[in-house]
C-alpha cells in the first residue's frame, strides 16, 4: 500500500515536473523532489535491520525497485541512504530480477514531442 498510496505518485508527479512538463514550474519541482528524499528516508529507516521491506522478499519489494533503483535521475544521493542502496544491490543481485531488467522495451514510435504530450496529457 505504501508503493501504490506514496511512491507511486509522488515519484511519477517528480518524473512528471522533471522529465515532461512544458515549462519547469519551481514550487513543482521542489515539492516533488522533497517528497521523493523523504520516501527515501523513510525506506531507509524501514530497511534498517532487515534485507527486504516486508522482512522476506516479496512483491513489496518487487513493486518498488522499479521506482527506486531510478535514484540518479532523481536528484537523490543513494549514499544518504545507505539501506536503500544496500538493498537495490541485493535486489538486482537476484537471477529473475537481473532476467527481468535484461527485458527491452520494444522501440517507441517515432512521434513528435507534442503528439506525445497530445497523448499523455491532452484527453479530458
Amino acid at each position: 500500500m505504501w508503493q501504490m498510496g506514496g511512491v507511486g505518485p509522488m515519484f511519477g508527479q517528480q518524473g512528471h515536473f522533471r522529465n515532461s512538463a512544458p515549462e519547469k514550474i519551481p514550487y513543482a519541482l521542489t515539492r516533488y523532489g522533497n517528497e521523493v528524499h523523504r520516501l527515501y528516508r523513510v525506506m531507509n529507516t524501514r530497511l534498517e535491520g532487515r534485507d527486504y521491506v516486508a522482512d522476506d522478499y516479496s512483491i513489496a519489494d518487487m513493486s518498488l525497485l522499479g521506482w527506486v533503483r531510478s535514484w540518479k535521475n532523481r536528484d537523490i544521493d543513494i549514499a544518504e541512504f545507505p539501506n536503500v542502496g544496500t538493498w537495490i544491490d541485493r535486489l538486482e543481485a537476484r537471477p529473475p530480477v537481473q532476467r527481468g531488467l535484461a527485458l527491452k522495451a520494444p522501440p517507441a514510435p517515432e512521434i513528435s514531442k507534442e503528439e506525445q504530450a497530445r497523448v499523455l496529457y491532452g484527453q479530458r
